[in-house]
């Protein structure tokens, strides 16, 4: 969910490898506004982006979004949310993606991989004990800090 599998950039190959491996994308409900509104910005301040892509990306994802599993924010989740923002200097937004993530690998027993592109949510993810993909630090190339994590079975 993120610019790097609807537009080719520096770690596009990455993430789809990821993307193919993974038995399940998990994410925060917020993630849907995260990326559309990514995704008009980057048609908005690219010349390189004609209507027919446009919509074929814009499809895309939004077929890619009704297979994802989405947490919603809710009394559960704000309980992780307090713990987190009182230990971690995270943005809004990352706390959210962070809780939702640790609320759902509680659950799952299979491999878990938080993954995301902004290094304060990455060393947040690492301290609370969930295995992330270091080698795709960087940063988001339609400027949100979207975060997914990926169910791997063994």
């Amino acid at each position: 969910m993120n610019g790097y599998k609807y537009f080719k950039e520096n770690s596009s190959e990455d993430v789809i490898s990821l993307w193919k491996d993974s038995t399940a994308i998990i994410t925060s409900a917020v993630a849907y506004a995260e990326t559309l509104a990514s995704i008009y910005r980057k048609r908005r301040e690219s010349r390189d982006i004609d209507a027919h892509i446009f919509k074929a990306v814009l499809k895309s994802f939004q077929k890619d979004w009704k297979s994802f599993i989405r947490v919603d924010v809710n009394e559960r989740l704000h309980e992780i949310i307090d713990k987190l923002v009182a230990t971690h200097p995270l943005r809004g937004f990352d706390a959210i993606h962070l809780a939702s993530a640790l609320l759902l690998h509680e659950k799952i027993e299979d491999i878990f991989i938080f993954v995301c592109y902004d290094k304060r949510l990455i060393k947040a993810a690492i301290e609370e004990g969930l295995e992330t993909r270091l080698g795709l630090w960087g940063t988001w190339p339609l400027g949100s800090d979207q975060a997914i994590s990926l169910k791997i079975q063994n």
